[in-house]
């Protein structure tokens, strides 16, 4: 399964969504970004990802996200 430049293949990674071509998962990227890494300094670390393929990354993950329920917490 590939998803504008996310791959998702049993056979690389266990399945794990990877950056097309790669097996660079994007939970690593995404992780890395949330820590406050810079996307050059992203870039740089993996010189085989692109913005173009960070930014479907992001869009990716945000699409994952949306697609599940998330635990809401009781009010009190």
């Amino acid at each position: 399964m590939a998803t504008d430049g996310v791959t998702t293949d049993h056979r690389v990674m266990g399945g794990v969504p990877c950056f097309s071509g790669t097996r660079i998962p994007v939970a690593t990227v995404i992780g890395l970004l949330g820590q406050g890494q810079s996307l050059s300094e992203i870039l740089a670390e993996y010189p085989t990802l692109t913005e173009k393929s960070v930014l479907a990354g992001l869009r990716f993950a945000a699409s994952a996200v949306d697609q599940r329920e998330l635990p809401l917490r009781p009010s009190a």
